[in-house]
């Protein structure tokens, strides 16, 4: 995959409005969505899907996931 910051600030701690990746197909050409860190968890945005209608995950709930993965 090909990740990209598309806005980051100096301040190291990740501010209440968060950080937001954009995430594109290996070779560039394809835009799959947008990858939102927040204080208060993740935001996935399939596609031009705007954050309110992404999809949401708490911090517990993330991390559940990704340890279930073992």
């Amino acid at each position: 995959m090909k990740v990209k910051i598309k806005s980051f600030d100096v301040d190291m701690d990740v501010k209440n409005s968060g950080v937001e990746f954009q995430v594109h197909s290996p070779d560039g050409k394809e835009f799959l969505g947008d990858l939102i860190i927040k204080k208060s968890g993740l935001i996935w945005c399939k596609g031009k899907t705007r954050a309110e209608n992404g999809i949401t995950l708490k911090w517990k709930d993330f991390i559940k996931l990704v340890e279930d993965q073992d």
